[in-house]
């Protein structure tokens, strides 16, 4: 419990410090609440309206576990598919990181006008964002196997199922849960876009409501949803990479 406080007092107290100071500039400087709200006014607009976010909240959690889901997976087969054939990551790998510089938000729109307002570009906007540090970190993750190991699997006769399963994945088990982090809080961002560009509810469409009419305090609200949804989606893998990979050097972890 004291190493966790040790670790978790120094943001604790900087968050701590930035609201009280924002808090004393928005009244020291008389700034108009739609322009920038007060954290005081941030945290009464959610007390007042925690009841109307409830179902907004619900439909962009289902939608980014869903793309979620379908994000890891297509990135975890796209990298041992990769890993199995040299000349086919020789090939693509180039095209994998050029998908990654076209702007998301620049896509979705035509994902939209392809497949129309439906659950699929939706999907298919957050499985664009999640695949890619996915598939990067199970790649360098796979390669990274130790040469001297996987030179005596060979001599003694392993398989190509034996030396990937008993060898290759266990060492790269710590590389892929880094990728699975980071596409976790991707797909709460990608989830928000696609709801932005077309959505009947959820947090990105609840936040192109309150941007038609100012309210800035509820839009505020929506970031600190976004925030807390993507800790916990970051949270809850830590800790089953904390619960799966237990032969991890503590310094490490």
């Amino acid at each position: 419990m004291k190493r966790w406080w040790s670790h978790v007092w120094p943001p604790f107290v900087a968050v701590l410090f930035f609201l009280i100071a924002w808090q004393l500039c928005t009244s020291l400087f008389d700034i108009e609440k739609w322009i920038l709200p007060s954290p005081a006014d941030i945290a009464k607009q959610t007390a007042e309206g925690a009841g109307g976010l409830w179902g907004h909240v619900l439909a962009t959690v289902k939608l980014t576990l869903e793309g979620f889901v379908i994000g890891t997976s297509v990135g975890l087969l796209i990298a041992l598919i990769l890993h199995m054939i040299p000349f086919l990551k020789s090939a693509l790998y180039p095209l994998l990181i050029l998908s990654q510089n076209i702007p998301t938000i620049a896509l979705a729109p035509l994902l939209m006008i392809w497949f129309g307002f439906g659950l699929l570009p939706k999907l298919i906007v957050i499985t664009l964002v999640c695949f890619f540090p996915v598939a990067v970190a199970t790649m360098g993750g796979l390669k990274q196997t130790d040469r001297m190991m996987l030179n005596y699997m060979r001599m003694i006769g392993a398989n190509k199922r034996q030396i990937f399963t008993k060898l290759e994945l266990p060492h790269a088990l710590p590389s892929i849960f880094s990728g699975i982090k980071i596409a976790a809080t991707y797909s709460v961002m990608g989830a928000v876009i696609a709801e932005w560009i077309g959505a009947e509810k959820g947090i990105g469409y609840y936040m192109m409501l309150q941007k038609a009419g100012y309210r800035t305090d509820r839009m505020f609200v929506a970031i600190m949803i976004i925030v807390a949804l993507s800790l916990m989606m970051f949270g809850l893998i830590a800790l089953l990479e904390k619960w799966l990979v237990r032969w991890k050097p503590k310094q490490e972890s």
